[in-house]
């Protein structure tokens, strides 16, 4: 199934528009990409944040860059969808509360303004829609979770269930650090409100930056009310800081995967084991081995098999298909297809443009490129089939290919219906065979073959009686 968050109903009252904070330069992260450009199943942790954006239906996102901004700013427009998406940087960085306030210009005074981190990127649509729900268009929400150990982060201090503060670690007391509660990193607050709260911050802290948390406190003064909403999973919180938090939650958001299928009825040999790098979508009684991978859109039709240690990218396989062990399918954006009921593998490769009909064979270490092959065609073993249309009924031999590349030009090959290619063929493109033909093993084929005709293109053989090998001078 698809990870991303699923799309929820546009809030009643504001329009939402986003601030995610992707200016921070990940030193622990020991890469040169800029860390919200990391990759978590195959798209960048900011990636994850604009789905989430997009599942809220969010008028604008503003990325707040910084370190690597030029890389930041050319990644991200891809990711967008439709939401408008704008980029200020903060240049020095002073803090989450002056990334904010480099926002503000490109912040409308009629919206809610949802605070996000480039960083954060499992935060589900549904937990910040209670959030914003919770805001009204008039408080400040802030998202929390209880943690066993809160080290490093700000706690909530309240009073009653009323919000009062966000101490900082660095600036906590003992009694406040004993606080379990902490600050997800993420808030909400009417536009016209947050402008005046950020305007207000000081640098008056042990690291003399600009803390967002601040807006609390200053919001308490005006007397305004904060609110809070506790998230039941640590994990929609979860930062990235290092290549060790970036694999833990590589893991996490699997499992959140393999949970989801399961609970559709996916049959999973190991939950463990399935990575999904893009959307998978899945008919009724489908059984996937184990260390199989699945990028871009892949959809998988009622009673379909996938054996272990496939990779499958943007592909359709019908009702009833099986795909074999150690197959590769990469359909890279054009596509595969797999009709129903057809076989494929083990060790086989479907490459972008291959489209198999129904019942369909495609046996082990056999290549099929741009290709179609119509309904109960084979080709069983060893094979290539590259920019070729291949007519009902075909077997292709062990060996054979057909050789569309000319040096400059890709040629194309038609095989119709019920012909035979005989073993270590060589069809040179463009040709055609006619219906129902027979190619003599070991014939390279350069001209159309007529209907029902056996064709042989070969050199004779001939025996010399007696002859003996060469052999190697002796070592004087």
């Amino acid at each position: 199934m698809e990870h991303r968050t699923p799309g929820v109903p546009a809030p009643a009252g504001l329009a939402i528009d986003v601030v995610m904070m992707a200016a921070g330069k990940g030193t622990r992260m020991k890469s040169a990409i800029p860390k919200v450009l990391q990759m978590l199943a195959h798209r960048p942790l900011a990636g994850h944040v604009l789905s989430t954006a997009q599942a809220l239906h969010a008028r604008s996102v503003v990325v707040v860059t910084g370190h690597g901004a030029a890389q930041v700013e050319a990644a991200l427009p891809a990711f967008a969808g439709d939401t408008a998406l704008h980029f200020v940087r903060q240049e020095p960085q002073l803090g989450t509360g002056h990334a904010v306030q480099m926002a503000v210009p490109a912040l409308a005074d009629d919206g809610q303004v949802l605070v996000l981190s480039g960083d954060v990127p499992l935060t589900r649509a549904s937990t910040l829609q209670a959030l914003v729900a919770l805001s009204a268009g008039q408080h400040l929400a802030l998202l929390t979770v209880d943690l066993p150990d809160p080290s490093g982060y700000g706690r909530i201090v309240r009073e009653g269930l009323t919000v009062r503060a966000i101490v900082e670690h660095k600036d906590a007391s003992e009694a406040q650090r004993a606080i379990s509660e902490i600050y997800g990193g993420i808030l909400v607050a009417p536009a016209r409100l947050l402008k005046r709260w950020v305007a207000q911050l000081d640098q008056n802290n042990a690291q003399k930056e600009f803390y967002l948390t601040d807006v609390v406190r200053i919001a308490v003064s005006e007397g305004a009310q904060v609110v809070a909403h506790k998230a039941a999973d640590a994990l929609e919180v979860a930062g990235v800081n290092s290549a060790q938090h970036l694999a833990e939650l590589e893991r996490a958001y699997q499992h959140r995967g393999a949970l989801a299928l399961l609970e559709q009825g996916v049959r999973l040999k190991d939950p463990a084991r399935i990575d999904v790098r893009g959307t998978l979508e899945c008919g009724t009684d489908v059984d996937i081995d184990v260390n199989c991978v699945f990028g871009g859109r892949v959809v998988l039709g009622d009673g379909v098999r996938i054996g272990a240690n496939c990779i499958v990218s943007d592909c359709t396989v019908e009702a009833g298909a099986e795909i074999l062990p150690f197959c590769h399918i990469e359909g890279e954006g054009v596509g595969v297809r797999v009709g129903a009921g057809a076989r494929v593998g083990p060790f086989a490769r479907l490459r972008p443009g291959a489209d198999l009909a129904q019942e369909v064979h495609i046996g082990n270490f056999v290549e099929v490129k741009n290709a179609s092959l119509a309904r109960g065609a084979k080709a069983n073993h060893l094979a290539y089939l590259g920019d070729a249309t291949v007519g009902e009924r075909v077997n292709f031999g062990a060996g054979s290919i057909t050789a569309n590349y000319d040096g400059a030009n890709k040629h194309r090959t038609v095989i119709q219906a019920d012909v035979h290619v005989g073993s270590n063929c060589v069809l040179v493109a463009p040709v055609e065979l006619g219906a129902g033909g027979t190619i003599g093993a070991g014939s390279t084929i350069t001209k159309d073959t007529a209907a029902g005709a056996l064709s042989v293109a070969r050199g004779k053989q001939v025996g010399i009686a007696n002859w003996k090998r060469p052999t190697k001078p002796s070592k004087g």
